[in-house]
């Protein structure tokens, strides 16, 4: 199973030279990039690990790319996830969020369902990943 999270989710996964074009686009619009990682993908954690700083100060996309080298170098079987900011309004809101790494196999996610009072019947989604401790999940 892939997953599918982020702005090109369904299409394949970009190259380093598409990677780099998205970035030269989003540093050209101002905004700052930043770079996060996981081992539980799950749809709802929206709070991954931060790779280093927000980089906010940089306008070269090579400064990116070698932090993301970096990146994939710590985490080889961690998912990483490549965000971009616009802080014009004042507030940080991401106008792009895609994954620049995954790990090589991806155990994929099993729907549970629960019954509930009555007749209810509620489903959750729970990662096969977790069933693994934390740093064991892939590999």
């Amino acid at each position: 199973m892939r997953l599918t999270q982020g702005t090109f989710s369904f299409l394949p996964d970009l190259t380093d030279g598409q990677v780099n074009a998205q970035v030269e686009y989003c540093l050209a619009q101002g905004w700052a990039v930043s770079l996060e990682h996981t081992d539980d993908p799950h749809p709802r954690n929206t709070y991954w690990e931060m790779y280093g700083a927000p980089m906010f100060d940089l306008h070269d996309a090579a400064g990116v790319m070698t932090e993301l080298r970096e990146a994939r170098a710590t985490f080889p079987a961690r998912y990483i996830r490549l965000n971009a900011f616009d802080a014009t309004r004042g507030v940080e809101t991401i106008r792009l969020s895609f994954i620049v790494n995954r790990p090589s196999r991806e155990p994929g996610f099993r729907l549970e369902r629960q019954e509930a009072a009555g007749r209810a019947i509620r489903y959750t989604i729970r990662s096969y990943a977790t069933d693994r401790p934390e740093g064991e999940r892939y590999g």
